[in-house]
């Protein structure tokens, strides 16, 4: 009973992030990373492990991907919106720099990866606020040598924040004259492409090293991940369902606003502030 009472807060903070998140990924196709990795940060470091709350909060990030992405694309695969062929063709460059990703942030410490983290959420916020579907910079997707180095670095920036590839995929694929809704669907099926590799490569990083939270496997937190991929698959078809309803850029803008602020919060503790 005690242990109820001492885990009852993280417990109910691991339920809300994943329904969000769950939602997060049907809806805007943006990967629940967003939301999850801030809130394991700042779980983990309240409970006392300052020096390995962020990367425990983005390899634990990167393994509810797994499931969320598949259960996603699959929704999102009833309506035909997904493209097989760009998933099959971008998944091999995206996998190699999901592995990069990881083994970058082997090398870094936890400040570290919070300004990593903090910067490029900031740029994502504003891309989510700012951006419009009709914006082209070209008439189709990337292929050859572009769409190796694209695929990798996507791979790599995702493994890194513990985000999902719809975060830059939906991007790219709009910039690249792909509908919103056939962008969405298709860029969730990036997920497995990041998570898959980039947990398996996060446990082995962080095998046998100290100070991390309990239930831990290596940088993958096991009691967070069981409790927010249960959710977040339960909730994703929701949100998958929600996007062909609702006005998704309205939404996505105020999540916008959500994200620009706990982008300040993370880069407010990078500096020790």
């Amino acid at each position: 009973m005690d242990l109820i009472v001492q885990y009852a807060p993280l417990l109910l903070a691991l339920i809300a992030a994943g329904i969000t998140a769950g939602l997060a990924a049907g809806l805007f196709g943006i990967g629940g990373g967003a939301i999850i990795v801030p809130v394991l940060y700042f779980l983990f470091d309240a409970l006392g492990y300052p020096e390995t709350a962020m990367h425990v909060a983005v390899s634990t990030s990167l393994a509810t991907i797994i499931l969320t992405s598949i259960r996603s694309v699959m929704a999102h695969n009833k309506h035909g919106a997904v493209d097989w062929n760009i998933i099959k063709g971008w998944a091999p460059w995206i996998v190699v720099g999901s592995l990069i990703g990881m083994a970058i942030s082997g090398y870094l410490s936890n400040r570290g990866l919070l300004a990593i983290f903090g910067s490029l959420a900031f740029l994502l916020a504003a891309q989510l606020f700012f951006g419009r579907p009709t914006w082209r910079l070209a008439d189709d997707m990337p292929k050859g040598p572009a769409r190796a180095g694209l695929g990798v670095g996507v791979g790599t920036l995702s493994a890194l924040m513990g985000i999902g590839g719809g975060t830059f995929g939906v991007s790219l694929m709009t910039l690249c004259g792909r509908p919103i809704h056939r962008a969405v669907a298709t860029a969730a099926g990036w997920g497995v492409a990041i998570g898959l590799p980039g947990a398996l490569a996060a446990i082995i990083v962080g095998w046998g090293e100290p100070g991390r939270p309990p239930f831990s496997l290596g940088n993958v937190n096991l009691a967070a991940f069981a409790l927010i991929s249960a959710l977040t698959v339960t909730m994703a078809p929701v949100g998958a369902k929600l996007a062909h309803t609702l006005d998704a850029v309205k939404l996505k803008r105020w999540f916008a606003v959500l994200l620009a602020v706990v982008a300040a919060r993370m880069l407010w503790k990078a500096i020790g502030l």
